[in-house]
């Protein structure tokens, strides 16, 4: 019986999960400093006669802002639940192995040497730049971070290497920003801070296809992450490729993590907590199942956040941290055996 109910209860939990982002994404486009009815928020989006100003508010403010954090938000949930899955570590995650701090690094050395480059000025040429001078700085680590995990098999070894590449990639970035201009380590400063409103409409069509990209090629790894669970040794003696299946989830990490990183800022915790967030709520290890409720749910978490970062005027980075820390501490007291 229990087995029958199984598929009536996930499909809906897809649906609530659906609805609850619907909402929140509604939410995101009519809270803020003005007040915008429900109405108007909707005549702006048809095109339909408003008043400019406000239109103008929800079409180049609001939208994009709130579409960011919708796609960003799932990138950075799918992200880290390959990552965990892929070293079979439930610590595991873009930010805590030091992807997100290589491909800091990267946009460090683009936007730092932008000025000296002549391209400070150039919107479309300068968000090419940030996004692949992400890809190749969290490309790099993650390189050393999958090297070392063939030899070193010990979890806790496997995250202090990944904490300490990241720690490194931080001090090389603290001296590029100590021989930098004024204007340029501005720059800088507010992209560390971590911040949806940046991607701008020009921004947000450089970052969708690459972030939709990683997405589809997410969703089709699912089988041979389903695979990887019990360990490459039963994943290869059941036809799996696993050296080939190691590179899509590569790249696939590379182009979800890494832009959404250089788009907007490194965004922490979200990698990290929302794949046990739905393993909890899906009761599954199935990554047919986990993967999109993953998506959904880190989209659902990142429109929360915003919501609250708006309310409180809060950074985004402080409102991530703030929800996803005590799922940290759920997981290490759940997996005590990380600590011994």
């Amino acid at each position: 019986m229990r087995s029958d109910n199984r598929p009536s209860r996930t499909a809906l939990l897809f649906g609530l999960l659906a609805a609850v982002v619907v909402l929140l994404l509604i939410a995101d486009l009519l809270v803020g400093s003005v007040a915008v009815r429900p109405g108007t928020v909707l005549d702006a989006l048809l095109g339909r006669a408003c008043d400019p100003a406000i239109a103008d508010i929800v079409l180049r403010i609001r939208l994009p802002k709130a579409v960011t954090a919708l796609f960003a938000g799932a990138a950075l949930a799918a992200s880290g639940l390959q990552m965990q899955t892929l070293f079979r570590n439930p610590l595991a995650g873009p930010y805590v192995l030091g992807v997100s701090s290589g491909a800091g690094l990267g946009v460090a050395l683009f936007l730092l040497g932008a000025p000296l480059l002549g391209v400070a000025g150039h919107t479309l040429v300068q968000s090419l730049g940030i996004v692949g001078a992400a890809w190749i700085g969290g490309a790099l680590v993650l390189l050393v971070v999958m090297g070392v995990s063939r030899r070193i098999k010990d979890i806790m070894v496997i995250l202090i290497l990944g904490m300490m590449f990241g720690s490194g990639v931080g001090s090389l970035v603290e001296m590029l920003q100590y021989i930098s201009d004024e204007a340029a380590l501005k720059s800088f400063v507010v992209w560390t801070m971590g911040s949806l409103g940046d991607v701008t409409g020009e921004r947000l069509a450089v970052m969708l296809p690459v972030v939709a990209a990683g997405l589809l090629l997410s969703a089709a790894l699912v089988k041979p992450l389903n695979l990887l669970l019990l360990g490459e040794h039963y994943a290869r003696t059941m036809g799996l490729d696993v050296r080939y299946t190691r590179r899509r989830l590569f790249v696939a990490t590379i182009l979800l993590a890494a832009t959404v990183t250089a788009f907007c800022g490194p965004i922490g915790f979200v990698g990290l907590a929302v794949p046990h967030l739905a393993r909890m709520l899906f009761a599954s290890a199935d990554h047919r199942v986990l993967m999109p409720g993953s998506m959904l749910a880190g989209a659902a978490l990142l429109l929360l956040c915003d919501l609250v970062s708006k309310l409180g005027a809060l950074p985004i980075n402080t409102v991530t941290a703030l929800m996803g820390i005590p799922v940290v501490i759920v997981v290490v007291l759940r997996n005590r055996s990380l600590l011994r």
